[in-house]
């Protein structure tokens, strides 16, 4: 008994360390406040599939494989210079307005990308949309890789920042 119970332990310690172990060492994490309830804004951005909706770089995003709601769920984006990121939805959450992804093929210079988008309230009715993810650099130096992350989450959230502060 003492033994199963250990190699249980033993196991789903691994289990765990091997999850955790698949973000990279790298951090970026952005916010914007815009004017519209929580509600709203999750309606435009807890959409797994609607990235191309409210992301000016996105023009396309096809689901390949699940529900834009469940955990499994594939999305390939293209870019407006044609490249094509393909993406996995890792959990969702709509009662807490958060879902995660893992890119999983992508031109960018990352690797081990995880990201989370989160919906929550703000003050006067707003809402706050962050956006955050670890990664490690591929190819470049890791400012170089920050940068790059950092440019894509600027260039979204500005886009949900002027669709909702008309």
């Amino acid at each position: 008994m003492l033994n199963t119970l250990l190699k249980t332990t033993v196991s789903a310690g691994l289990f765990a360390v091997a999850l955790t172990s698949t973000a990279g060492d790298l951090t970026v994490v952005k916010e914007v406040t815009v004017n519209a309830s929580p509600e709203t804004t999750w309606k435009m951005v807890g959409d797994f599939n609607h990235l191309d909706v409210w992301h000016p770089v996105v023009v396309a995003s096809i689901l390949t494989q699940g529900s834009s709601q469940a955990a499994g769920a594939i999305r390939v984006l293209t870019l407006g210079n044609g490249a094509t990121i393909t993406e996995k939805l890792v959990s969702n959450n709509n009662s807490l307005r958060s879902y995660t992804y893992a890119i999983t093929e992508s031109p960018l210079p990352i690797a081990d990308y995880v990201s989370t988008i989160t919906v929550s309230a703000a003050a006067d009715g707003k809402s706050t949309v962050v956006w955050s993810s670890s990664f490690d650099a591929n190819g470049v130096n890791d400012d170089e890789a920050i940068k790059t992350i950092a440019g894509i989450y600027d260039a979204g959230l500005v886009s949900l920042d002027k669709h909702f502060n008309k």
